[in-house]
């Protein structure tokens, strides 16, 4: 009996000492603890950083918003009010080059930035306009020579056209190294396809074998589209006008040597102190070039 009963009580003990252990939950050790809290801490300090970068991008975006609303309210209330400045703005003249693009000296002619582009100050380029064409006026009364620079591709056309208009000398396609510098070469050039030209309109090249005109034909055709522009001018120009100064440097560089006044458009690329009269303006836009070109042949007329 006695054997019986310490059996049982060996069996409940082993059974209490199973429970125990089922109950007991295990212990992590030291370094898993570490890396857990560190997990944690890391994840809060990577949500924190997150949440305070979106907060200053939507407060930049913002800012910017309100910036450029600002800015066009701003130019909408000037346009209504000035019906000039209204043209300007409808025409685009004042959008400039990407800011990247922007040269130091046009800082003072721009009235902010939107979306990356430079926007130019009408009120200024109203002022600078208005000066250029005063000159111009005063130009055309003392029968001044004006040489029309233009090799831009969208405005060649517009260049000849308001050229042949008022009779004046123009250039649209590349400038000639040494065309004001070395005037003299160059008018003999230009007497020489005159001459050609009249020959071959009183057939005097008849004479000559159908390969020899052929020949004839190709370089006086070569000369008229180097030269065509060029026959009016008869001696140095008294005014150089030019559409794009960042492009026509070297037609700047060679008026300037010769003291030769010059009236351009000059863009947020480009830098006004080359020129004596800027008209500060979009110089990439047909609707900007027309609107300024139109200005400039009513003041010629």
């Amino acid at each position: 009996m006695e054997n019986k009963k310490e059996e049982e009580k060996l069996n409940t003990n082993e059974k209490q000492v199973k429970k125990e252990k089922v109950e007991k939950p295990k212990k992590k050790s030291v370094s898993a603890k570490i890396s857990s809290e560190k997990k944690k801490g890391g994840s809060k300090i990577d949500t924190e950083k997150k949440e305070k970068t979106e907060k200053k991008e939507e407060e930049l975006k913002e800012e910017n918003g309100k910036k450029i609303k600002e800015s066009e309210n701003e130019i909408q209330m000037v346009s209504l009010d000035d019906k000039e400045i209204k043209e300007m703005f409808e025409s685009g003249l004042h959008f400039g080059h990407r800011h990247s693009k922007k040269h130091p000296k046009m800082e003072p002619f721009i009235y902010g930035v939107r979306n990356t582009v430079d926007i130019i100050d009408l009120l200024q380029t109203k002022e600078y306009l208005k000066k250029a064409l005063d000159y111009l006026k005063k130009k055309k009364k003392e029968n001044a020579l004006i040489l029309f620079v233009g090799t831009k591709i969208l405005a060649r056309a517009l260049i000849k056209e308001l050229a042949d208009e008022i009779k004046m000398p123009y250039v649209t396609e590349r400038w000639l190294g040494g065309a004001l510098t070395n005037f003299e070469i160059i008018s003999k050039r230009v007497e020489y396809m005159k001459e050609t030209e009249t020959k071959k309109e009183k057939g005097e090249f008849k004479k000559y074998k159908k390969k020899e005109r052929v020949v004839i034909n190709k370089n006086l055709e070569r000369i008229e589209k180097k030269m065509g522009g060029l026959r009016n001018l008869t001696k140095l120009p008294d005014v150089l006008f030019v559409v794009d100064v960042d492009k026509e440097k070297l037609a700047i560089k060679e008026a300037r040597e010769k003291g030769i006044p010059i009236v351009g458009i000059c863009d947020t690329n480009g830098d006004p102190t080359l020129i004596d009269y800027p008209i500060l303006a979009n110089d990439d836009a047909i609707s900007s070039l027309k609107y300024i070109l139109d200005k400039v042949e009513k003041s010629l007329k």
